[in-house]
């Protein structure tokens, strides 16, 4: 059974609409595209090339297959870049009838089937990035095996959010937990069963 793990860069009040630049994503007026870009420092690089430096494969929305496909393919001397262009790409559309990154795989219909059987598959890893309508689905279908957050230190008030409408309830772990200078915690959670509820009385 391969592993399902989304990650993201999520604000204070759970917000990971266009963490990386101003015209990434400004769908529904949002205006603070790029919000991470003040608190990368060489700690955060160093988490993130840990997170992207084993095989993997990724399963994305179709916004955020656009976005990357649009970069990363012409930037593969960096080893973010690398580490893309080499995964196998899982692009989740009803509509994108040509997936021209190479290594890409559309997956159009009967959504929750086919990840179930890419789950079962032989293969590395899962990794969910960005892809927020994608990630409700696989939240409210109990098909994400690991969360690892990247929290940071602000609040944005509006825009698209991680947990927005899809999550079931469930029980996670917490499997590691540090923070950068600049206030980026990064936490790693885990799928652990059901809720589990008690008194204090």
């Amino acid at each position: 059974m391969r592993k399902l793990i989304v990650l993201s860069m999520i604000s204070l009040d759970g917000v990971l609409q266009a963490p990386g630049g101003p015209e990434e994503d400004t769908s529904g007026g949002f205006k603070y595209g790029g919000w991470s870009f003040p608190f990368g420092d060489d700690f955060t690089m160093k988490m993130i090339l840990e997170q992207l430096g084993h095989p993997f494969d990724l399963l994305l929305g179709r916004k955020t297959y656009d976005i990357w496909k649009a970069y990363w393919p012409f930037n593969g001397d960096s080893p973010i870049g690398a580490a893309m262009n080499k995964a196998t790409k899982y692009v989740v559309s009803t509509t994108l009838k040509e997936a021209n990154w190479e290594k890409s795989v559309i997956i159009s219909e009967n959504v929750v089937e086919e990840i179930k059987k890419l789950k079962e598959s032989d293969g590395p890893e899962i990794q969910v990035h960005g892809s927020g309508n994608l990630i409700q689905t696989l939240l409210k279908n109990d098909l994400v095996d690991e969360i690892w957050l990247k929290t940071y230190p602000i609040t944005l008030g509006s825009g698209k959010k991680l947990f927005d409408g899809g999550s079931i309830p469930a029980g996670f772990t917490l499997e590691s937990c540090v923070a950068s200078p600049k206030g980026v915690i990064f936490a790693n959670y885990k799928r652990a069963g059901e809720v589990k509820t008690g008194s204090f009385v």
